[in-house]
């Protein structure tokens, strides 16, 4: 296989744009020549604590500047790097360092596990001594690892090699455009490619990533003013609460991209954006792509209100029914192709999702006449009630409306008649106490009798994983 082989992106930002801001946190900044200095200094720390080329590294951290130093100081020294969510327990992240097979864990907080485990705090404190710095980097080789986020059962580990996130970045700037003054705003974790995307093309664009520890409205908007953000990358339980945080103001005119992620997105959601000038930009990706693969351009936000768009440029999709290309308007698996895409599952899991060059990514969506993609929803979603397909999210696009309606999930529950039907979790307004009969009635004039949820319940709060998707096989415990 040919391969590309360039120079370190962080060493090469550093040589050219030395003095621009590469990152801030909290009120400190540092430049891309401190930010080089600090992820040198790292991997001269993590030399002397053993850690050396071809080593595979777990690293268990929130958002932190450590962690982008650690980052950072990896590649250079040549080592992969797993990216450990933290919300998972301590025995599932276990299980995905075993099935890694990773030489070392760097976590900020103690951890009892059969692995050699290097505190951040021990790492700060180690003398540094000199390693031999990787100034080129191959294309081909592997630099992350990310097990998907397991919204379909057992995580598999996907490789991520550094052609993969160039491409990325650069299939994404060609779409978005650049410019000189673009600040991005990070609240994603670091460990989900949503949030790690953010960091590598800071350093491949020479622009600031403004980075927070986690998502917080009030924070989020306050820094969209403070820092003169450009860009912010969304999920819709984020954008949500933004929005309602943002209540009768409007962003400021510097802002030009919601960058909109995680899954298709409720149309009530995306209509109150666009009359607020809100500039929301669908995008379609998954760990698997290094992020997005398809984003609705600028010019066509309005105008294509619900699609995620068209590929970029170095990308291609296509819809498969049956084994074969669907016709205009007709949903089927979407499979996607592209550099961007990895090169396959660790240990070859799941060889049926790479064909031809094509990766099948299980999800369900159509191809419009223009050319523009509608994702539907997951396949593993699917329910199938007396022959008929029905898309989970379409009926929480539908619950989404209703203005009590804070949050939905829909699954289907297994009947002896139909072999499954809808069912519904609501997250009602406080103080709105929403019944049943009225979400029913709600629906009857919006969705085909079948559609029409056949039990719904109320709950506090919907489960989610770290990237904010609805886990929607937790859902059934709703109705246990």
């Amino acid at each position: 296989m040919h391969d590309t082989v360039v120079p370190q992106f962080l060493i090469q930002r550093a040589y050219v744009t030395p003095e621009r801001t590469a990152l801030s946190f909290e009120g400190e900044k540092w430049t891309f020549r401190e930010l080089y200095e600090m992820a040198h200094l790292y991997a001269q720390k993590l030399t002397e604590l053993g850690v050396a080329e071809g080593h595979v590294i777990g690293i268990n951290m929130k958002n932190r500047p450590e962690m982008v130093f650690t980052i950072h100081a990896l590649l250079l020294i040549g080592a992969k790097i797993v990216l450990l969510n933290t919300r998972l327990t301590d025995r599932e992240k276990e299980w995905q360092l075993e099935d890694a097979q990773a030489d070392f864990l760097i976590s900020e907080n103690e951890m009892l596990l059969d692995i050699s485990v290097l505190r951040l705090e021990q790492l700060e404190k180690a003398k540094a001594k000199s390693f031999e710095e990787k100034k080129n980097l191959s294309f081909n080789q592997t630099a992350t690892i990310m097990y998907t986020s397991g919204t379909t059962g057992k995580p598999k580990a996907v490789q991520q090699t550094m052609g993969n996130h160039y491409w990325s970045a650069i299939g994404s700037a060609l779409n978005l455009g650049l410019r000189d003054d673009d600040k991005w705003l990070c609240f994603m974790p670091l460990f989900h490619i949503s949030g790690l995307s953010i960091l590598l093309r800071s350093v491949i664009y020479g622009i600031e990533t403004v980075l927070q520890r986690g998502f917080d409205p009030v924070q989020a908007n306050e820094a969209i003013w403070k820092e003169k953000i450009t860009i912010c990358s969304v999920v819709t339980n984020t954008l949500t609460r933004m929005l309602e945080d943002l209540g009768e103001r409007t962003y400021p005119e510097e802002f030009r991209c919601m960058l909109l992620g995680g899954g298709s997105a409720p149309m009530a959601l995306l209509k109150k954006a666009t009359d607020k000038n809100t500039p929301v930009f669908q995008t379609y990706g998954m760990t698997e792509t290094c992020s997005q693969i398809v984003t609705l351009a600028p010019e066509d936000a309005t105008r294509k209100l619900g699609s995620a768009g068209k590929p970029l440029l170095p990308c291609e999709i296509k819809i498969i029914v049956d084994g074969r290309i669907a016709a205009v308007g007709v949903p089927g698996e979407i499979a996607v192709k592209g550099p961007n895409v990895t090169p396959g599952y660790l240990h070859g899991r799941a060889p049926e999702s790479f064909q031809d060059g094509w990766f099948y990514t299980g999800d369900i969506g159509y191809i419009d006449e223009e050319g523009y993609l509608f994702v539907i929803d997951r396949r593993s979603d699917l329910i199938i009630s007396g022959g008929e397909n029905i898309y989970p999210a379409e009926i929480e696009s539908v619950l989404m409306e209703h203005p009590f309606v804070k949050e939905a999930g829909v699954i289907g529950l297994s009947d002896d008649e139909w072999g499954a039907v809808p069912a519904a979790v609501i997250v009602p307004h406080p103080a709105s106490h929403l019944q049943q009969t009225e979400i029913i009635e709600f629906c009857e004039s919006r969705l085909a009798r079948y559609k029409i949820p056949k039990k719904v319940v109320m709950g506090k709060e919907l489960p989610r994983n770290a990237s904010n998707k609805i886990v929607r096989r937790e859902l059934i415990n709703f109705f246990s």
